[in-house]
């Protein structure tokens, strides 16, 4: 049985977002493996990506567990869910204490940066003066870079994995067409934990073309029939993506998250995003997918250049953006090699 445990922190005063919003309140649901010794400066700290959940040992296998290169035998790990989203933390189906009622529509816009301030209240919490790395992918790799500007000397090491300095006009166009997808759904404007569910799948399955690519369909969804014509494989695929997601996810949280996705940019109030990158003074890898679509290499290669002394990894997959995720032996290769310089 892997030592673990989950809790839920309960802030109670208030958490002032950078839209110049609040939220009355704030819980962070977040698990923990190990044990903290800071004589080891022995913390890994996870930011998860877009859906995903503070269970780190469910959802990056080979890489966090035991007999993997983040073992809780080493290491202390905490993976905190993100402000928005709906595995415990504060989000739109939580209780709005001024009310009594959902948040709903009324939940005000989230951004990185906020995701990132929810994460300090957290580490202070648990006492962690130091973090000997944080590590994110996709999104939480925004996370771990906004995290290594926002208080620079706390983490030893940095690494980024499939992400950016700003959201690009493209990803942005993806963002926009999974809403409009949700918009559509004649559903979406009501007040129901069920809203947009319909366009929520929707948007899924057009988010999975940006986390897959034209080789991954070639190989893992072709039929062999010649004589078909309708009911592919593919159709089943985006099928089944699409109707997993609507089981376990609320369509306010996607579009929320979706939001702050598009909003980050590191240059924001800050000055150039060249200057801002050259102001990180941790340690830093940053790991690129030739094949990913959604965030292309030439976006962490733009890292890796003005970031000073970043190293970068290139990692070959077929799953495009996604194989920050399936590829867990090729990235834990690339993090021992970093760490040993």
């Amino acid at each position: 049985m892997l030592p673990q445990d989950f809790h839920i922190y309960h802030h109670k005063e208030r958490f002032p977002l950078e839209s110049g919003e609040y939220l009355p309140g704030l819980e962070i649901a977040y698990h923990t493996y190990g044990k903290y010794d800071p004589c080891k400066n022995n913390v890994i700290w996870v930011c998860h990506a877009f859906t995903a959940n503070s269970d780190v040992f469910e959802w990056w296998k080979g890489l966090f567990g035991e007999n993997c290169l983040y073992n809780p035998d080493d290491f202390f790990i905490v993976c905190a869910n993100k402000t928005g989203s709906c595995y415990g933390s504060t989000g739109p189906l939580s209780i709005n204490p001024l009310t009594g009622m959902p948040w709903y529509h009324t939940f005000p816009e989230i951004s990185i940066r906020d995701m990132v301030n929810a994460h300090e209240i957290l580490r202070k919490h648990l006492g962690i003066k130091k973090i000997n790395t944080v590590i994110g992918g996709s999104t939480g790799g925004h996370q771990a870079l906004e995290w290594a500007i926002m208080n620079p000397g706390l983490h030893t090491h940095l690494i980024c994995i499939a992400n950016h300095a700003k959201a690009s006009p493209w990803s942005i166009a993806f963002s926009q067409s999974q809403r409009l997808a949700i918009e559509a759904d004649e559903s979406w404007q009501e007040n129901s934990p069920h809203a947009g569910l319909k366009g929520l799948k929707a948007a899924r399955s057009i988010a999975l073309l940006s986390y897959r690519n034209y080789q991954t369909y070639l190989e893992t969804q072709s039929d062999e029939d010649n004589e078909k014509t309708s009911e592919f494989k593919a159709m089943s695929y985006q099928n089944y993506q699409g109707e997993k997601l609507v089981k376990r996810f609320n369509a306010y949280s996607y579009v929320r998250l979706l939001n702050a996705l598009d909003s980050h940019n590191i240059g924001r109030k800050r000055g150039s995003i060249e200057s801002v990158l050259g102001s990180i003074s941790t340690r830093t890898l940053v790991i690129g997918i030739p094949g990913d679509y959604l965030f292309p290499v030439q976006e962490q290669l733009y890292l890796t250049k003005h970031i000073p002394g970043a190293t970068f990894a290139g990692i070959e997959s077929l799953y495009g953006h996604d194989g920050f995720l399936i590829e867990t032996e090729k990235v834990a290769s690339a993090i021992i090699k970093f760490y040993k310089g």
